[in-house]
């Protein structure tokens, strides 16, 4: 019964009736009034914006501020399998019985004051986050930045910036200055804002807003930097870094944790627990090796199966890069929400895939239609084949000559979510 009740104030909250957006933090400060305001009563925030790698960089900032002996909470969305992962609670993921508490005290307020799906369980974190004692709060925005509910703190720890590219362009602008200006919104008066690896017009936007903000800046290429597997900054060089999660763009992502960190006033990081955690951290979806479950079992023995919920130009990027470092040449099969650039995120992949099947994210009506992802890849020059599920895409490697080395299931953490959802991983 405890799922079920679960299941249905998510549904509830997700198909309330939608109030009109509006360009304000008013109504999410206005209803955290309402249930007590517990965002002046949380630990520390360390505040995460960007396009992509939010999630990693939490969870190496986790993994080593948790090696250091420190209590975090930690905030990420969306979820891959269970809602309940989105929220951690000194490093736990929060019970159906706590979370259910606190959603039905949301729900019940949102008779007369409704909310978006996102803001209202933005407000379930925060109360869980007030009533848990803890060190620090790892806290990552939904979408933007500005008026994303979670900038409702004024004087956060730390504010990150990840890499910032084109996504959710409908919502945050045509370029990338519009982007990297929402994403600033972030940034506070005399707050430390770290800012990760980005491109030219993102990176001068950012300036902007900081030098606008008064905000003093750490940025990467200027204040601290990568060097292979080495980290520098004018405090600390760690060498031969050794991050859990596979990819070149994994070192960045490490790096940035780090830098974030070190100008996170009275946290205090020894240079063991910067090794452990970086080499501990797991954030699952992301160049992820499955080694049990149904599709596994499918593949030739020799045959990898790699799992990354990555579904941008950059994330494209980043799977080529991880292809050149280590000489492998996939098998993609790829699904796509239809609000997402396919051509982009399979642009960069060409070179490097050994095959290519396309299908819908099962059950999302929000899907690219395999006809239209077939489309994309053939204009791209690439050979394509069709399937209806994951199980149907595997199925058809069995018809190719020579069994692939490396399958990989890409382009949507919906997707991602489904497999592992039926997988158990190493």
């Amino acid at each position: 019964m405890t799922t079920q009740e679960l299941d249905e104030l998510l549904e509830k909250l997700e198909h309330h009736p939608l109030p009109e957006i509006e360009l304000s933090l008013d109504r999410i400060t206005g209803f955290l009034e309402r249930v007590g305001d517990p965002h002046l009563h949380m630990p520390p925030v360390i505040h995460v914006a960007g396009t992509n790698g939010k999630g990693s960089v939490i969870a190496y900032m986790q993994a080593m501020l948790e090696a250091a002996g420190y209590r975090v909470h930690a905030y990420t969305s969306p979820h891959l399998v269970r809602f309940n992962e989105r929220i951690v609670v000194r490093g736990q993921m929060i019970s159906d019985d706590a979370l259910i508490g606190y959603l039905r005290e949301v729900v019940a307020q949102c008779e007369d004051y409704p909310l978006t799906y996102f803001e209202s369980t933005t407000v379930a974190a925060l109360m869980a986050f007030a009533a848990s004692p803890a060190d620090v709060v790892l806290l990552e925005t939904g979408m933007g930045g500005r008026f994303d509910a979670t900038n409702i703190f004024k004087k956060p720890l730390v504010t990150v910036i990840t890499p910032v590219s084109f996504d959710h362009m409908q919502f945050l602008g045509e370029t990338l200055s519009a982007i990297a200006y929402e994403k600033a919104g972030i940034m506070k008066p005399y707050v430390p804002c770290v800012i990760g690896q980005q491109p030219a017009e993102a990176l001068t936007a950012l300036k902007k807003q900081a030098e606008i903000t008064a905000s003093p800046l750490s940025v990467c290429g200027e204040d601290w930097y990568m060097e292979g597997d080495a980290y520098h900054s004018a405090a600390h060089r760690y060498e031969h870094l050794m991050p859990a999660l596979p990819g070149a763009h994994q070192l960045e992502n490490a790096g940035l944790a780090i830098a974030a960190l070190e100008q996170a006033e009275g946290l205090s990081i020894p240079a063991g627990a910067v090794y452990e955690g970086i080499g501990n951290a797991r954030w699952r979806a992301r160049l992820q090796h499955l080694t049990q479950g149904p599709l596994v079992e499918a593949l030739p023995n020799d045959t990898m199966l790699w799992l990354d919920g990555g579904h941008n130009p950059s994330a494209g990027q980043a799977i080529a890069a991880w292809c050149m470092a280590e000489g492998k040449t996939p098998y993609l099969c790829m699904a796509m929400l239809n609000d997402k650039d396919a051509e982009g995120y399979l642009r960069p992949l060409v070179p490097h895939l050994s095959g290519l099947v396309v299908m819908p994210v099962p059950g999302e009506a929000k899907s690219h239609t395999a006809e239209h992802l077939a489309a994309v890849a053939k204009g791209l020059g690439l050979a394509v084949q069709q399937a209806a599920t994951p199980q149907e895409a595997i199925a058809l490697l069995g018809e190719t000559p020579v069994p692939p080395t490396d399958v990989l299931i890409g382009g949507s953490l919906y997707l991602a979510g489904q497999v592992l959802a039926n997988h158990s991983s190493s």
